[in-house]
């Protein structure tokens, strides 16, 4: 019987684990976004990472390799004045190298400070961010901010 899982889902990511390296890199975000180097954010990410933001807005997209993803990580740091913080609530874990977690964010953007928060999908493959996919929980709210 073959597997209904893909083969770059054959070793599971425990929650201790999961929740270790969104820390580590949630932490190298907020640095970068704080006006940091981005190189221990580098060192997470994997040169191959798809990173997907849905929505209508400026930095709603697919950003595919390190230079778009780090293109759109500056845009981001850039619009909201290096303000821009991640705070992380909650971490699901499952059988395969999928991990979610419930992530909120603030930015003040022009003069306004916002709040929101978001499900990252992440795929982890040798302990790097492979791919993420954002999902608001409130997407009109979190395009209306990001379009500001």
């Amino acid at each position: 019987m073959t597997s209904r899982w893909p083969a770059c889902w054959a070793e599971a990511v425990d929650r201790d684990t999961a929740i270790d390296l969104l820390d580590r890199l949630h932490t190298a975000q907020n640095d970068f976004y704080g006006g940091g180097s981005g190189t221990a954010l580098g060192q997470l990410l994997a040169p191959g990472i798809c990173w997907t933001v849905p929505g209508d807005n400026r930095i709603a997209g697919t950003y595919r390799g390190l230079e778009e993803v780090f293109d759109y990580f500056r845009r981001r740091r850039d619009l909201a004045g290096q303000t821009f913080r991640m705070t992380r609530r909650d971490v699901l874990v499952g059988a395969g190298d999928r991990v979610a977690a419930l992530t909120d964010g603030s930015a003040t953007i022009g003069d306004t400070e916002h709040r929101w928060s978001t499900v990252g999908l992440y795929d982890v493959i040798d302990g790097q961010i492979a791919a993420c996919w954002l999902l608001a929980l409130d997407q009109r709210e979190f395009d209306a901010i990001w379009s500001a």
